[in-house]
């Protein structure tokens, strides 16, 4: 259980804020929050009984998506380590795991359970499209076009010149592609890959630096069976060591504007670009830290606080949807699920309760509310206002040493609001987390939280409601 500290006012730091009475932006779509899972963590999430998927995981995505199929991205570094195995044929060098009837069957069942929507990944590492080919011809066959929404060619192909795509019997690195790879190679490459598999939308170019989206209108203006453009964002790098570098995973580099409003503003002008193309803009794969995340960082109540404002900033530079990253083992996993005979039991880490109360705060339909915040600094506010006009306002105070006392104007609001909030004991926790009240626990069998949330009523004084935030956390207020 988590208590709030008694603060007086004088000790509290003091802010004002105010959000207007005008949406702006296009109103939410279906499936903003989903997921992104390796192949190989398909089965250790589902299990391989298609006949009984994994509850809690069918659980914690519908939780993400409520009355909406949620959208799962398949694919990550194992897109282009994978393929369907091709009677009499070799597979490529870089090839470390075999797609089975078996992991079709799961899969199936787990579109069909959540009624998700796939994107698939598919290999282009490999440089051979009868790859490819093959493995979409599974997709279709194995888990069928109802489920599979498109599929994605390649996993960041603008660092397969500088990232190893697998080593050698003298553990050597060999690489995908070689020094003079460029944009254009990878736009015919595209429209290769594309003249090969089945007639389904296609997404890429998933790149994972910026730098190559320059060339994007090109890319854009050549490929007519492109329907989603996605992107990869992951703000800070696990492996760097300098603790003075802003993209070193530290909690005050992931609680930083760098890491949230300064990622989204990155990826604002080539939005825009794919907006004006007719095409959606998906962030397909994102988490806090390149290379797995690290311990005492993405595993903490910090990565909560980051992942509810991450969420925000993006969608309100118009992108159309978001998928965390997860595989087991990773720093970032947002569960980590074990399976016993028949019985499942699983620990639900931080960062999915921020995901959980974006996708409360933000629910299909509504659109954003400006809001502006006196004196600027690490409480961030948000608010939206959904088509039943129904307000809600988010505040996060993403400072893990100080109280804030928010006086809040709500355009349109002045009468009694309920308050949820987001609390752990500290920012650095890895598990004490409650959301409106309700924890999943050390141990969940359902994914689901075991009771309608905890609210408080907030009267508002003179048209202005009064809110307290503690150290690194986070509230909803709702009317």
């Amino acid at each position: 259980m988590v208590f709030l500290a008694v603060v007086t006012a004088a000790q509290a730091q003091q802010l004002s804020a105010s959000v207007g009475s005008t949406p702006s932006g296009p109103s939410m779509g279906s499936g903003f929050v989903g997921v992104s899972l390796e192949y190989g963590a398909v089965h250790a999430y589902t299990g391989r009984d298609p006949r009984a998927v994994d509850p809690i995981l069918v659980g914690l995505l519908r939780g993400l998506a409520p009355g909406q199929s949620p959208v799962i991205r398949v694919g990550g570094d194992s897109a282009d380590q994978t393929w369907w195995p091709i009677r009499g044929t070799v597979p490529p060098p870089g090839v470390q795991y075999s797609l089975t009837p078996g992991w079709l069957r799961t899969t199936k069942a787990l579109a069909a359970a959540t009624a998700a929507r796939l994107i698939m990944g598919v290999n282009l590492a490999g440089g051979r499209p009868a790859v490819a080919t093959a493995e979409a011809r599974a997709f279709l066959h194995g888990i069928g076009r109802r489920y599979v929404q498109a599929f994605e060619v390649g996993n960041e192909p603008d660092l397969y010149p500088y990232v190893g795509w697998y080593h050698d019997r003298q553990g050597r690195a060999r690489f995908a592609r070689g020094s003079s790879y460029t944009v254009g190679a990878f736009t015919r490459e595209f429209a290769r890959w594309r003249a090969a598999l089945p007639n389904l939308p296609l997404a890429g170019p998933a790149f994972a630096e910026l730098t190559w989206l320059n060339g994007m209108s090109h890319f854009l203006a050549t490929d007519p069976r492109l329907r989603l453009v996605t992107l990869h964002r992951y703000p800070l790098r696990a492996w760097l060591t300098d603790p003075t570098s802003p993209y070193s995973a530290t909690i005050p580099n992931l609680l930083s504007d760098f890491s949230s409003s300064q990622l989204a503003q990155g990826v604002a002008p080539y939005v825009a670009m794919t907006h004006a193309a007719g095409h959606p803009f998906r962030i397909g794969e994102m988490n806090s830290a390149a290379g797995r995340g690290r311990y005492g960082v993405s595993n903490t109540f910090a990565a909560a606080l980051w992942v509810l404002d991450t969420l925000f900033n993006f969608a309100a530079v118009g992108v159309d949807g978001v998928n965390v990253h997860s595989l087991p083992g990773a720093a970032y996993e947002f569960s980590t699920f074990s399976q016993s005979g028949r019985s499942w039991t699983a620990f639900v880490h931080p960062e999915y309760y921020g995901m959980l109360m974006f996708a409360q705060a933000f629910p299909p339909g509504a659109q954003l509310l400006h809001t502006s915040a006196s004196p600027s600094g690490p409480v961030k506010v948000w608010a939206t206002r959904d088509s039943s006009f129904h307000t809600r306002v988010v505040l996060i105070n993403k400072d893990p040493a100080n109280t804030y006392s928010v006086t809040l104007q709500v355009s349109g609001m002045s009468s009694s609001a309920q308050l949820e909030r987001l609390l752990a004991p500290a920012v650095s926790s890895t598990d004490g987390v409650t959301l409106g009240g309700q924890s999943f626990g050390d141990e969940t069998s359902t994914g689901v939280l075991p009771a309608p949330p905890q609210t408080e009523t907030v009267t508002p004084t003179l048209g202005q409601y009064t809110i307290t935030l503690p150290p690194a956390s986070a509230a909803m207020l709702t009317q």
